[in-house]
């Protein structure tokens, strides 16, 4: 049984750099999660880490949860900013400019949310897909 939100902390610590900089492993007998970083001596992995107990946690972009959820909400919520927002992201500092421009239009929150939701969402389909059993 996997506890989410052991799983939520290793997406996001996975998520938290470019893809392949931070990864993570969770044990599918145990639920235990294992952490690697490319930035630190951080390197957690048991010996055995390929074989079939243990499951690597999945970057963002891996469950279309970097910009093709950006484009998603703004599709939803701010229709009449997509050329802006495209714009934005063909250039470095995307991320920067569309927060900026989600507390120019009072949206941040509602961000905040979506992006929670369809987080969690895409975990418990990759739990499934993946043959693991959440405890919440």
């Amino acid at each position: 049984m996997i506890n989410f939100n052991d799983l939520e902390n290793a997406f996001f610590f996975v998520s938290s750099e470019q893809p392949f900089m931070h990864s993570a492993v969770i044990n599918r007998k145990t639920g235990e999660t294992f952490y690697q970083s490319e930035l630190t001596d951080t390197d957690e992995f048991p010996d055995d880490v390929d074989s079939e107990d243990y499951v690597a946690i999945p970057h963002k972009n891996d469950l279309d949860l970097g910009t093709e959820l950006v484009f998603d909400f703004v599709s939803r919520y701010l229709p009449q900013k997509m050329a802006e927002v495209n714009r934005m992201f063909n250039a470095r500092g995307a991320y920067s400019r569309f927060n900026s421009l989600l507390d120019s239009v009072g949206l941040r929150e509602k961000w905040n949310e979506f992006e929670n939701e369809q987080i969690r969402f895409a975990l418990r389909q990759w739990c499934k897909e993946n043959g693991l059993k959440i405890n919440e």
